[in-house]
């Protein structure tokens, strides 16, 4: 199963989210192609909310069948709660130390991202607020391309 993580600065849109898109039934009922990602498991992780949804194409019959997409979303708003960075000033405040790294490991891995970027692949450029160098859509374009996280959350209930 192909895995893909895209992370880059001055993305479009910041979001945390993993797609799952489920593979085409053996067996189908009716003749029209469905488009990529017709039926999917979506989470959405962030510090004020959670969010999963589980979208599926649904048939409809009028004069003729009728294929709309459907979003079922289930969401955990905090927005009563502190922001990331009110809870870890809270934290250092109150000398609470879980949230922050040692500076051991911190060391280690500053030595690891060092030792890459002194004889890893170099960083490809690419235009602030697009989606990445076309190279990364081309690496992908073989397994259905990118998904680009919508710029709100997952389903008009979650806000």
């Amino acid at each position: 199963m192909p895995f893909f993580i895209r992370t880059g600065k001055r993305l479009p849109v910041t979001a945390t989210e993993v797609m799952a898109t489920f593979r085409r039934p053996p067996q189908r009922l009716f003749e029209e192609a469905l488009p990529p990602r017709a039926n999917y498991l979506r989470f959405r992780l962030g510090p004020d909310r959670i969010a999963i949804a589980l979208g599926v194409r649904t048939r409809t019959l009028a004069k003729q069948w009728l294929v709309k997409r459907t979003e079922l979303a289930a969401c955990n708003s905090q927005a009563d709660e502190m922001t990331p960075y009110e809870r870890l000033l809270g934290d250092a405040m109150r000398g609470d130390a879980t949230l922050f790294a040692r500076q051991d490991s911190v060391e280690v891995a500053w030595d690891i991202v060092d030792r890459l970027l002194a004889s890893g692949p170099q960083a490809t450029p690419y235009a602030a607020n697009s989606w990445g160098p076309d190279a990364a859509a081309r690496m992908v374009e073989r397994f259905g391309g990118w998904y680009d996280p919508p710029s709100v959350s997952i389903a008009t209930p979650c806000g």
